[in-house]
């Protein structure tokens, strides 16, 4: 059966020659003039995917794309934004509002067929993955710690997952930081307490349904289980049951599971360390930060770590007083997976937008650099660790 898309535009000769375009690559097309023409269409109809204007008399396209996404029956149809702004902000406010992918008008068929087709493949890649399976399987988990404060941990767990994400992976983010969460902000979603509610849980009370009820959906399919900023969060007593509990859970559900435990070791850090798949080390290439990671590599290499854990190395700012990666990885004896390049202005704008840098400037160096820690992290990577390039 051919795959069905809903063209939205006010313009009718837009509606016809995208139609037409549409068809001559063999699907079928459903067509709608308004916004609410749109919503209407889309529940009913089920599309499989969705090209929606930007301009339109009644419901601009943004607030369509919100709508769309905060309906469950229609919160899953990837979407194609088509509009003739090509500013940059345009196309951040297209992706905040749970955009797929953005064209701009005109567009050529041959472009318009090529993104259609990715977006349909990827669709359909991750529809695939969260079918359930008779039996629930544990994925990898994947636990990111700082060697210090402020190096870049939950950026470097959030990108990573973005970049998993568009290979057609299923990650779930996992914030341990009860009480000073930042990942909430990064998402735009600062106040979820899920962590700390399924924390405070017994560990029989720690089930699929309990977990994925808490589970926070971002805009660009990201899902996550947030701790928030509140201090009275990192008051309350866990269980290492509980703990041991929740990640075996999590493993079920998301493919991988990407763990922010924050800078240094606590007690419960130390315990999760030991369910972890591969451990990542995030440094800065400076000797306070170098020290204090050879410090905590000491503490993991006693738990019986040693051989899960590689290097990232961050770079906070552009300076030739920083550490060369070689000396790094002589220092503390381990491989390095990535370089993070500086890029503070994408990091305020993914800051301000509540979107990962990968998903904002997917074609940048830093995405680029994340993409490869991805690629370094799928199963078929780990059997090649030490192979990822450092460019």
């Amino acid at each position: 059966m051919a795959e069905k898309i809903l063209v939205v535009d006010d313009d009718v000769d837009s509606l016809k020659l995208i139609g037409l375009m549409l068809q001559r690559q063999g699907y079928e097309v459903s067509a709608a003039g308004t916004g609410g023409q749109a919503l209407t269409r889309a529940e009913a109809e089920q599309p499989n995917l969705i090209i929606l204007d930007v301009m339109m008399p009644d419901m601009n396209g943004l607030d369509v794309c919100k709508r769309l996404r905060q309906n469950p029956k229609t919160a899953r149809i990837p979407i194609i934004m088509f509009t003739a702004k090509t500013l940059i902000d345009d196309k951040v406010k297209g992706f905040e509002a749970g955009a797929d992918d953005y064209l701009t008008k005109p567009t050529h068929p041959a472009e318009l067929a090529s993104r259609v087709k990715a977006i349909l493949q990827r669709s359909a890649a991750q529809a695939a993955k969260a079918a359930p399976a008779p039996l629930r399987k544990q994925s990898m988990s994947i636990g990111i710690l700082g060697a210090k404060g402020g190096v870049g941990t939950t950026s470097v767990a959030v990108n990573l997952a973005a970049a998993l994400l568009q290979q057609g992976e299923q990650p779930i983010l996992a914030d341990f930081r009860l009480g000073a969460g930042s990942m909430g902000f990064m998402l735009g979603q600062a106040r979820a307490q899920g962590m700390a509610r399924l924390l405070a849980k017994r560990p029989n009370e720690i089930t699929p349904q309990a977990v994925e009820s808490e589970l926070f959906v971002h805009s660009s399919g990201l899902r996550a289980l947030l701790s928030s900023a509140r201090p009275k969060e990192n008051q309350i007593p866990v269980q290492d049951e509980t703990l041991i509990a929740l990640v075996g859970v999590l493993r079920t559900i998301g493919r991988p599971v990407i763990f922010d435990l924050g800078s240094g070791l606590t007690a419960s850090t130390l315990r999760l360390q030991a369910e972890m798949t591969r451990l990542l080390l995030v440094v800065e290439p400076n000797p306070i930060c170098i020290g204090m990671a050879r410090e905590l590599i000491q503490e993991i290499e006693a738990e019986g770590g040693s051989g899960r854990l590689n290097l990232v190395v961050v770079n906070r700012t552009q300076s030739s007083l920083q550490t060369p990666w070689h000396e790094v990885e002589t220092s503390l004896g381990r491989d390095i997976k990535a370089i993070i390049s500086a890029a503070p202005e994408l990091a305020f704008q993914s800051a301000q937008s509540g979107m990962p840098i990968v998903q904002i400037q997917p074609n940048s160096i830093v995405a680029g650099q994340f993409v490869k820690l991805a690629d370094a992290m799928k199963p078929s990577g780990i059997s090649k660790l030490g192979s990822t390039s450092l460019s």
